[in-house]
């Protein structure tokens, strides 16, 4: 599993990727409308600093911190392929 640094609400936490599964769009071929344009599945859990699932912190994430989140994710991924 990846673990990154990240910032909740101004609250320093780490956030411990469990599944990060991206389907690349596959066009007109694709055997599905989620194949066509393509699609990722993100699962992660968030920690204090000293790695321990931390609810509290994860109780004040808003759909803005959330997005962030799941982008840092996807850019982490591409910087390790």
């Amino acid at each position: 599993m990846n673990t990154i640094e990240h910032r909740i609400q101004g609250i320093p936490c780490l956030i411990e990727v469990t599944l990060c599964h991206v389907v690349e769009p596959q066009g007109r071929n694709a055997d599905s409308d989620w194949d066509c344009y393509g699609y990722s599945e993100i699962e992660y859990n968030v920690l204090d600093r000293r790695g321990r699932i931390a609810p509290w912190i994860e109780r004040k994430m808003t759909d803005s911190d959330k997005e962030l989140v799941e982008e840092k994710i996807l850019n982490n991924r591409n910087d390790n392929h």
